[in-house]
């Protein structure tokens, strides 16, 4: 497969987005979220999205020229406004909102409304977590799974991610979707005509299948059962509730160009370990787990293999499928173009 640099990919996803109709601003934020993404191992979040962020803004359903704005602010919270913009801007606003507001108050929550498809939410809590801040952060997404007892989606995937500092080493960076599996194992499975394990989604009727095709027209299932539900239905809340964005049931769907403007949420609390029991406790207590944790063989710390791919990336670039490549470059020529 054809192979990039990190600052290749960059330049290209860059002028892709911008020919799609992204502002320079938005279009350099994008392209970093997904080529971090993409460096680190996760491809559904990486440059892959470039072709579906150039529908959405093509169509209408992401504002190319939005720019995030604070909407309203007090103490230790923020509230951000995406302007039905791409999530990215809004995103790397509320980082440095948070990182500043938890250092004054000792913890903060941003919250960010009309917004979009957010990506890996690994990255901005990583970016907190190497400023030496604890950070959580949630997203709804578009509906897809039941609530407990439920049939219809009615809740996103709505994923959580968590990061802690440590001390001379990356942060633990946990990342996770609330459904049993990701939505694009079944797909993989709709496109093999292979079957999926039941447990994993129900059909469009309710019932449970192991038809990867029929599982794609019904609902995914939530991770761990009517627990899962009720951790997504608190992701919901807090990205909907507290910031007045849209419901999962009230956003289309994002597996195609056409649709409404999502206008979803996301929620991020921060908190500076000083502010508590002090951050040489807050280390000390972190490596006691670490060092549990890593007495077993086998065991792998969260994050760290999205680390290492990350660092292999940054010396030897990526690779990209030849018809991704292609698509992106012909994205980007239409920049060319209209200049």
């Amino acid at each position: 497969m054809p192979r990039l640099s990190l600052a290749e990919a960059h330049a290209l996803a860059t002028a892709a987005l911008r020919g799609a109709g992204a502002s320079p601003g938005m279009a350099a934020s994008t392209a970093r979220a997904l080529v971090a993404a993409e460096a680190a191992g996760q491809g559904g979040h990486g440059l892959s999205r470039v072709p579906h962020y150039a529908g959405f803004l093509r169509q209408g359903r992401a504002d190319g020229a939005a720019e995030p704005v604070l909407r309203a602010a007090r103490g230790g919270t923020a509230l951000i406004d995406a302007r039905d913009g791409l999530a990215f801007p809004a995103l790397e606003l509320a980082v440095a909102e948070g990182a500043a507001r938890a250092r004054a108050q000792g913890v903060a929550c941003i919250g960010i409304t009309n917004s979009h498809h957010s990506g890996a939410m690994g990255l901005p809590v990583r970016a907190l977590a190497a400023e030496g801040l604890v950070a959580l952060a949630f997203t709804n997404s578009p509906a897809a799974m039941p609530v407990a007892g439920g049939r219809r989606p009615l809740l996103g995937t709505n994923p959580v991610a968590a990061a802690f500092p440590r001390r001379g080493a990356p942060p633990l960076v946990i990342d996770l979707a609330l459904s049993a599996v990701a939505r694009g194992r079944i797909a993989q499975a709709a496109q093999a005509g292979a079957p999926i394990p039941e447990g994993w989604a129900l059909d469009a009727a309710g019932r449970p299948t192991t038809d990867a095709r029929a599982a794609l027209d019904g609902a995914m299932l939530p991770l761990g059962g009517p627990k899962g539900a009720l951790l997504a239905m608190v992701v919901e809340l807090l990205c909907v509730a507290l910031t007045g964005a849209a419901f999962g049931f009230e956003a289309d769907s994002f597996f195609a160009p056409e649709g409404n403007r999502p206008r979803l949420g996301q929620a991020l609390l921060v908190v500076d370990p000083g502010a508590l029991a002090g951050q040489a406790a807050f280390l000390e207590r972190v490596e006691a787990l670490v060092s549990a944790m890593l007495a077993e063989d086998g065991v792998r710390l969260p994050g760290a293999r999205r680390d290492d791919l990350a660092a292999r990336a940054a010396r030897e670039g990526i690779e990209l499928p030849a018809a991704l490549l292609e698509a992106l470059r012909a994205l980007a020529g239409e920049l060319r173009a209209a200049a």
